[in-house]
């Protein structure tokens, strides 16, 4: 039968498995700015570029995120919805922005034959 040595060295060992071996991890990793401090200047400058673009996706996905979570459907379902929708007012947009060029483009083909044809 095992000794009461026996069942200390085994806790023992547990607990500097169970201890040390996260507190390991975490001294070796880098941080974020230690990483960053490493990327030559112009990563450094491409990355400051990216980050409020970063930052503004993030905040868009959560809102989006937090509007399809009020719903008592699954929120994939809603995400789908919400998707389709904005694909839809995408279309519009587009459509609206290709019609005024095309005004555009009559009105001038009106002015120049008007200017023509005046002398």
């Amino acid at each position: 039968m095992p000794s009461m040595q026996t069942y200390i060295k085994a806790i023992t060992g547990g607990a500097i498995l169970v201890i040390g071996g996260p507190a390991l991890v975490i001294w070796v990793t880098p941080t974020q700015e230690e990483i960053f401090q490493r990327y030559s200047p112009e990563l450094q400058k491409k990355a400051l570029a990216r980050r409020e673009q970063t930052q503004q996706d993030f905040e868009n996905f959560t809102r989006q995120l937090k509007e399809a979570s009020r719903s008592d459907r699954p929120i994939w379902i809603a995400q789908k919805e919400m998707d389709a929708k904005r694909s839809q007012e995408e279309q519009e947009r587009k459509r609206a922005e290709r019609d005024a060029y095309a005004a555009e483009a009559r009105r001038r083909q009106a002015e120049v034959r008007a200017s023509t044809e005046s002398p």
